[in-house]
């Protein structure tokens, strides 16, 4: 499918830049990356932005990874302003916007993205899909807690859940184009039933924890 992404910039992308993602915990991995961007495309339809900035963003988004993830987004800024290479597609100031981007892409960002490019890709970054939020948060607590018990890390999901997707928690959304709200609606009806939400751990823990 043509997406409208300049052919080298993809080539580019795809050999260089999406390889990182390959050595990220399974929450953050090759395959997460490709669905942000295959999400921020169809999102910018409605928009009138450039399309290569989408793209790039989308692709940068997570690479700060690399340094950790407390400051991954201040990390992925870095990368894209050091990259000397996307200066063949882009100017000075788009390079900038692609940087602020991914910087605010982040759910737990103490403000609103600073531009629509911003806004499309935190969107486009939350894939709020129950089952699948509930897996990628047991195997963040694998790899970065894998010191807790099945109890502990059933109680760490809970208060992340609570922390961030039910009602009054941080998450906030920017597209209504997207279909992140009825996600985070049927996010919100499991969470607040402990018999399902329990179901849906023990199903993740099985396939993360049990070989």
């Amino acid at each position: 499918m043509d997406t409208g992404v300049d052919k080298s910039l993809e080539e580019y992308v795809g050999t260089v830049i999406i390889p990182m993602y390959d050595s990220f915990d399974a929450g953050h991995d090759r395959t997460h990356a490709l669905a942000v961007i295959e999400e921020s495309l169809r999102l910018s339809a409605f928009y009138s932005v450039d399309v290569n900035v989408v793209y790039a963003a989308a692709a940068y988004h997570d690479t700060g990874l690399t340094a950790g993830r407390e400051f991954h987004h201040l990390e992925s800024g870095r990368i894209v302003r050091n990259d000397s290479r996307l200066s063949r597609w882009f100017t000075a100031e788009q390079i900038e916007t692609i940087a602020q981007a991914v910087e605010d892409h982040r759910a737990s960002a103490s403000r609103d993205p600073r531009s629509i490019y911003g806004r499309i890709l935190a969107e486009s970054d939350r894939q709020i899909i129950p089952e699948s939020i509930i897996l990628r948060t047991v195997q963040y607590g694998a790899r970065h807690y894998p010191e807790l018990d099945k109890e502990s890390q059933w109680e760490r999901l809970c208060g992340h859940m609570m922390e961030k997707y039910a009602s009054g928690g941080y998450l906030k959304l920017y597209i209504p184009e997207s279909r992140n709200a009825e996600g985070l609606a049927r996010l919100r009806e499991l969470i607040s039933d402990r018999t399902r939400l329990r179901l849906s751990f023990e199903r993740a823990y099985r396939e993360v924890f049990i070989k």
